[in-house]
């Protein structure tokens, strides 16, 4: 057997147990005290095996530099992997959604995305250590306190640390119940098309109104028309809003629009399509705000390589290793446009995701674990 993945195995009771510690503090994005609990219980379980940087999310909680200490005198280069602290769960979810091991899975809130990964590079990062295996490169784990909520205040950190690095490798969870890697994701963002109209009284004065409704309804039409299923381009009205009365002719309307690209030119495309929407009623005037806010990663032959390195790696441990594209982003998204290679789903496998069934399978935690370590001193 691989002595990676025989040491693994041997400590797959202690991963467990670090995962059920970091599920157990929970962390939802918009509590900064929560996140920071967290933080500080990774920066205690880590105390003498890596240098420890903490740096200020502002109104978000701490992000985190990760710099491991490794064997191997000499190191070229830095690897990165990039994590995130936050969960999606509100404070408090632990009492409907408890840790839990059954049926074969550990279950939680935020075990799948992205607590479990986490730990798997944690533990691999031990196994290193522990087996005196030279790891020739610099290796700093990243974990941002705001990627569910969009990565704003550490999208400059994750982008000068890639900058520094000769590959980025994402934690995020595999796709799927096989665990396949990304080596594609589309770019995501958003736009908020507000229509200004005119109020007036629906029976007594309905002619000196300007419906902002009806506009929008004529403006989401147009909107929805801008999806390219060939160029995996999708653009989805998902929140509307208007009105105040129905015996009132409606001042203002919104709506709010998800936009998903495989290719980071046609985020400049659908920017043109959106700042140059026209009010067909003229009495009506529009707002737009928003744009792109990840860029999307797309597949390079870097990323192939790497990506073709972690399969050769995996079949030495007994696992067939496959790739994906996905329509999600994560902060490998940021790397990936700076041409830093980017491998991304290297977390945990399982399902559920920001879900009440939120889990990943117990027997793929060794072998995961084991990838993880053998990838990092394979580069």
């Amino acid at each position: 057997m691989d002595p990676i993945l025989a040491f693994t195995q041997a400590h797959q009771a202690a991963i467990i147990e670090t995962i059920r510690q970091m599920v157990e503090v929970e962390s939802p994005s918009d509590d900064r005290d929560a996140v920071n609990r967290h933080v500080e219980q990774l920066c205690d379980m880590l105390s003498g095996e890596a240098k420890l940087t903490r740096k200020r999310g502002g109104t978000y909680g701490d992000h985190l530099l990760i710099d491991f200490n490794l064997p191997g005198k000499k190191k070229t280069g830095q690897v990165l992997a990039l994590g995130h602290t936050d969960t999606v769960y509100p404070l408090g979810i632990l009492k409907t959604m408890p840790w839990r091991v059954a049926d074969g899975r550990l279950w939680g809130p935020g075990v799948l995305d992205m607590k479990g990964g986490v730990a798997f590079f944690i533990h691999a990062m031990r196994a290193l250590r522990e087996l005196d295996i030279p790891v020739a490169s610099k290796v700093v784990l990243q974990l941002n306190s705001d990627e569910e909520v969009g990565s704003h205040s550490s999208r400059a950190l994750t982008e000068a640390m890639a900058l520094k690095s000769k590959c980025v490798l994402v934690l995020e969870p595999g796709t799927g119940l096989t665990g396949k890697l990304k080596t594609a994701r589309k770019g995501v963002g958003g736009y908020e098309v507000t229509v200004h109209g005119k109020a007036a009284h629906a029976g007594v004065d309905f002619s000196n109104g300007a419906n902002a409704i009806n506009e929008l309804a004529r403006q989401i039409a147009v909107i929805a028309g801008f999806t390219d299923l060939d160029k995996g381009l999708t653009v989805n009205p998902g929140v509307i809003r208007g009105g105040t009365r129905t015996n009132v002719v409606p001042a203002e309307a919104v709506v709010e629009v998800d936009l998903r690209i495989a290719r980071l030119r046609d985020g400049a495309y659908l920017e043109k399509k959106f700042r140059g929407l026209k009010p067909v009623d003229k009495r009506c005037s529009l707002t737009v705000t928003g744009g792109l806010n990840r860029p999307p990663m797309e597949r390079t032959k870097e990323i192939g390589a790497l990506f073709a390195k972690a399969r050769g790696l995996a079949a030495e441990l007994g696992v067939v290793l496959e790739e994906s594209a996905t329509g999600g982003g994560s902060d490998g998204n940021f790397s990936a446009a700076l041409g830093v290679p980017t491998l991304d789903g290297l977390g945990a496998v399982g399902e559920g995701a920001h879900a009440v069934n939120e889990s990943i399978l117990v027997d793929r935690i060794a072998d995961r674990t084991a990838l993880l370590a053998k990838l990092v001193a394979a580069l």
